[in-house]
């Protein structure tokens, strides 16, 4: 590795020799001088990481350029042929306001009326709307009274409705505005006084109302062939929490807990049924399932060109490029290679981690100090090395079954928003906000993947009612 045509590597292992070269060094400070030494290679070694060689996002990269579109030969706008989505008038305006002609204006002669000309504009009014229901009260000739019945729901003298309810939850929920934003929002826009308590509240209503929905989610990912899994660091209160999602391309499920491993995910309680094929990034508990695995690529990818780039592994570059070459034949054959193309390119596979057992061998033996036990530590790329052909199968997995992805962007993605609110709220105040969060995210998450949009899923949910896709039978 260079820094500035500083060859990091060969300089700290010049350092190491003339170390061992000098005889009257105290073992206290030969401690400390290989001490510093190795925190030197440590620190060069992150300098060189970004997005393409680690699980660095590219908002971290210094200095990142963009992707230049390419030119084309259309010209800019829609083209030929193209669906158009031009704004087309409504059929029954609000409000409609004539416009007559000062006929002082006009010559002279006789005219008659044939019609008009329409144009409209389509704006917003954000206003409140009130509705006060009036029981009648009838009183009989010995004075008794009899009230008529308010509609269900309307049980207190003034009360909040289900839109309102709806739209605080949509922004809070979906859009991840914090509470004091929609509190000022309401105040503003319409003249309406609400609390941040009173939008907790109705968070809470959702949460309390999604109790089916999210029976339902999980048996429906449970019995899925294929489901995608990931976790990311949460923060309660300045204390770390994991959040664990499970998805497919119809579902999602969230779920917040103070442990990351496999107490969490069976309290989850999916995984523990799950018979199908489990996507994930090669994190060990995930293993403990009794399910097929299939690895993501996406990571491989990055750890070969860190390989390649960090510790000039040739056999890392070759493996990445063959991987991509897989992918990209895979695609042309419409998702399952043909089965002597796939036994090919197993053996291209093995060829490959055969050069690198060559290239990158495991620690000697005659390196273990007297006394050490267990394991010989090996380099990150001997690791991934290992890896690679220990987990043949779940890597190449994609080849040979339609169903799996090359990568897990699925779960990446999915979890991808719960970052967003992060860096929006800091953290939760409490793991009840917490698992509030997650099950009404779970909930629209998984309508948007069913064509149901956010506010339609949450005027339904305070109706009483799930969307039809959620039903049971």
């Amino acid at each position: 590795m260079k820094i500035e045509s500083i060859n990091i590597e060969a300089a700290v292992e010049k350092a190491k020799a003339m170390i061992e070269l000098e005889q009257n060094l105290s073992p206290a400070f030969k401690s400390t001088i290989e001490l510093l030494l190795m925190i030197v290679v440590l620190l060069s070694n992150r300098l060189n990481l970004n997005s393409n060689n680690s699980s660095k996002p590219p908002s971290s990269d210094p200095n990142r350029k963009k992707k230049k579109r390419t030119t084309g030969d259309n010209k800019p706008g829609g083209q030929k042929g193209h669906e158009g989505k031009t704004l087309q008038p409504v059929e029954t305006p609000d409000v409609v306001e004539p416009l007559p002609l000062d006929e002082s204006k006009l010559p002279p002669g006789q005219y008659r009326e044939v019609g008009y000309e329409a144009r409209q504009v389509i704006d917003l009014k954000i206003t409140r709307w009130v509705t006060e229901y009036q029981a009648q009260i009838l009183e009989d000739t010995n004075g008794k009274r009899y009230i008529a019945t308010f509609p269900d729901g309307v049980d207190r003298r003034v009360q909040y409705g289900d839109q309102l309810k709806a739209h605080a939850i949509y922004l809070s929920q979906h859009q991840l505005i914090p509470y004091d934003r929609i509190r000022e929002y309401f105040h503003d826009q319409a003249g309406i006084p609400i609390s941040p308590g009173s939008i907790f509240n109705f968070n809470k209503e959702a949460f309390t109302r999604l109790e089916t929905f999210e029976e339902i989610v999980k048996d429906r990912l449970a019995s899925s062939p294929l489901c995608n899994v990931d976790e990311t660091g949460i923060n309660k209160n300045g204390k770390r929490y994991w959040l664990h999602c499970v998805s497919n391309a119809d579902a999602t499920c969230y779920y917040p807990h103070e442990r990351r491993g496999g107490e969490a995910i069976d309290e989850m309680g999916i995984l523990p049924r799950f018979n199908g094929v489990l996507c994930h990034d090669h994190w060990k508990p995930y293993f403990n399932y009794n399910c097929l695995h299939a690895l993501c690529n996406a990571h491989h990818l990055r750890e070969l060109e860190r390989a390649w780039e960090q510790d000039n592994q040739d056999w890392a570059k070759d493996l990445k490029a063959l991987l991509l070459v897989i992918n990209k034949a895979v695609e042309q054959n419409g998702g399952k290679l043909p089965v002597d193309l796939s036994a090919s390119f197993k053996n291209s596979y093995r060829d490959i981690l055969k050069q690198g057992d060559i290239e990158c061998p495991p620690p000697d033996e005659k390196s273990r100090k007297k006394g050490q036990r267990g394991r010989l530590k090996r380099s990150k790329a001997r690791n991934l090395l290992e890896r690679l052909g220990n987990y043949e199968q779940e890597t190449l997995r994609f080849m040979d079954d339609p169903l799996v992805p090359f990568t897990n962007n699925r779960g990446e993605n999915d979890i991808r928003m719960t970052k967003v609110h992060q860096k929006i709220s800091g953290c939760f105040r409490s793991l009840d906000g917490a698992k509030m969060f997650c099950r009404i995210r779970s909930y629209l998450s998984t309508c948007r993947k069913n064509q149901v949009h956010a506010s339609e899923a949450l005027r339904l949910l305070l109706d009483g009612e799930l969307p039809s896709f959620l039903s049971k039978s």
